[in-house]
Parts: structure tokens; sequence; C-alpha cells
């Protein structure tokens, strides 16, 4: 089968093509001949050199894809050949072909295309199980998300403003990207590189700072996270953009009684993994199929042309999630 590897670590220009053995399958797995597959934050770190497949996982990047069922595996019993599907991998999405086992496997939702659906998963479940399940965001809080045009940053968006959110500040590049934060959802989009989100957001907050940071940026960002989170705060950690902070004052977290957690998605188990897309299933597909949320998709890319979505990723200018199409 055609697949993108990495030839080493570095930017766009290490993306190659090779041909690799169909993978193979598992009494529990689920053989996926691949429509589209999302990009996502964690293929950039790999491409890298930040984040190696878990061991025994396949090197062929790829987190999430949809698809039709071209095999299943002994145990199988919740699909059959033919079955058009969305799926949470370990690796292995930028393929013609992946396994996944069938618990994080997931008929493609109701208001969906296929290609919409191979950009659902992994940002719909990272920010449902980090910021949801394991930060614990709550109904009549404020938030600020960093990366607000971000594949992550239009998703939080969406949930937190379905679910409640009192007031919703995002940082963004542009001030096109300002307009299209403010049209998701958000109540007010800084764009950062004119103006000062710690200041921004303690003006409207009457000096008070947000209930909850979302940030997939840390670097410099951390101590200025505590600097705007406000009394009893929570700083949730899923991305490390501009690196490790240097230094740190962690006097205002003593003294506002701050939490300043972190997670990631990848290296959970199938069976935890399930237990996220239960949850969505039941809290945020209903709103799916009502046409309230949908995952951004930005731009689409020829499987052959994912060193060019890779650049247009670096850029920064894009708006959503970037997905290649393979069949």
């Amino acid at each position: 089968m055609k697949s993108i590897v990495f030839n080493g670590a570095g930017g766009p220009e290490v993306i190659g093509i090779a041909e690799r053995p169909l993978p193979n399958l598992n009494e529990e797995g689920v053989l996926i001949e691949v429509v589209a597959a999302g990009i996502n934050g964690p293929d950039v770190m790999q491409r890298q050199g930040l984040y190696a497949p878990p061991q025994g996982v396949t090197d062929i990047p790829g987190l999430e894809v949809s698809g039709i069922v071209k095999q299943v595996g002994q145990a199988v019993t919740k699909f059959k050949v033919g079955d058009q599907v969305c799926a949470l991998v370990q690796g292995g999405g930028y393929a013609e072909y992946v396994v996944a086992h069938q618990d994080n496997v997931l008929f493609i939702p109701e208001g969906l295309s296929l290609i919409e659906a191979g950009v659902l998963l992994e940002t719909f479940m990272t920010v449902w199980s980090h910021l949801f399940q394991h930060a614990k965001f709550r109904p009549n809080s404020s938030i600020l998300i960093h990366g607000g045009t971000s594949g992550i940053g239009t998703t939080a968006t969406m949930l937190t403003r379905a679910f409640g959110a009192t007031q919703i500040f995002t940082t963004v590049s542009s001030e096109e990207h300002q307009q299209a934060s403010l049209k998701l959802g958000a109540d007010v989009a800084i764009n950062y590189k004119t103006d000062d989100f710690v200041d921004v957001v303690k003006k409207y907050t009457n000096g008070q700072g947000v209930d909850f940071v979302l940030d997939i940026i840390a670097g410099d960002y951390i101590q200025r996270n505590y600097d705007v989170a406000a009394m009893n705060g929570t700083i949730l950690q899923i991305g490390v953009m501009k690196g490790l902070a240097e230094h740190v004052n962690i006097f205002p977290m003593l003294a506002k009684r701050l939490t300043h957690t972190g997670a990631t998605l990848r290296s959970q188990s199938a069976s935890a993994k399930a237990e996220v897309m239960k949850a969505l299933q039941e809290q945020v597909w209903p709103l799916i199929a009502q046409g309230k949320i949908k995952p951004l998709l930005y731009k689409t890319f020829a499987l052959e042309d994912a060193r060019s979505a890779h650049e247009l990723l670096s850029q920064g200018q894009h708006v959503g999630k970037l997905v290649l199409i393979v069949k």
C-alpha cells in the first residue's frame, strides 16, 4: 500500500512516500480502506522527532481516519465489510489502509460526510476527554483558549459555547482569524501579535481573570497563564508548541490556588478511548445531527501532497482542520 513516511526528523521536507505492507489484522481489528486522514499537531511533533509512536506502533503518521471497512477480525461483532466508519488509531492513518481496534471505530455520525468524519475524532476526543472529563470544565465558567483557530481551538470554542461557557476568550494571529473565531462563538478574540492577552482578559473580567485556560503553546505562556487565571482556576496543558518554560515563578499558582494539569490522548488504552467515544455519542453527536456543531474543515490535500499540507499547517494561516484525501 502507498503510505507517507518521515525520512528523519525535521521540517516538511522530510516527508516522503513509500510502499509498505498492509497492516496485520488481529482478532479485534478492523481493516479500513482510508478515504480521509486528518492532520493534527501530534503528527507535526512526530515529524520533528519530538513525539515518538508508542512501542510496537507503526512509524507511519496519522491518528484519525474515515473510510470503508474491508475486513474484520474474528472477534469483531460491531462492524461488517462495506460499513462507512471513522476511527482513532495510534498511528498509520496516512496510508491507503489502516487497522483500528473495534472499540475505537464508530459509524459516521448523522449529519457528516465521509470526508468531514476524517477530521472529527482526534480534536473532539482530545477536547472532551481532557477539558470536560479530566479538567472538569463546567457550565457558567469562563475560559481562555490559546490557538483559537487551530483544530483544537475551533473545537474547544464550539463545545464550550454549546455547554454553557459564560465568556470565551481566544488568542489568534490576525484580524482575519479574529473574525473567524468570533463567528465560531468566541466573545473576545485577541490578536496576540498586537495585544497582551493578560491585559485584555483582565479588562473584560473586571480584573478577575478566567476560570479555565486551555493551552497548546507552553513556553513563556505558562507564566502568563498563571497571571490570567482567576482564583481557583484550572490551566490545562495539552501542547508544547513553544517548548519548555525556562523560568517560571510558581508563587501566583500558590496564591491563587491554581490547578495546572496536563494530558495526552495517543497513549491511552483502547478501552479508555472507547469510554470517551461513548460520552461523545451521548453528549455531542445529537448536536452534530442537529447541525449545531461540526468539525471545521479548512482544506483538502491528496495523500501525495502531505508535504504541502504540513507546509500550510506550519504557516498558521488555516482555520480548523486539514485533511488528506486517500481514495
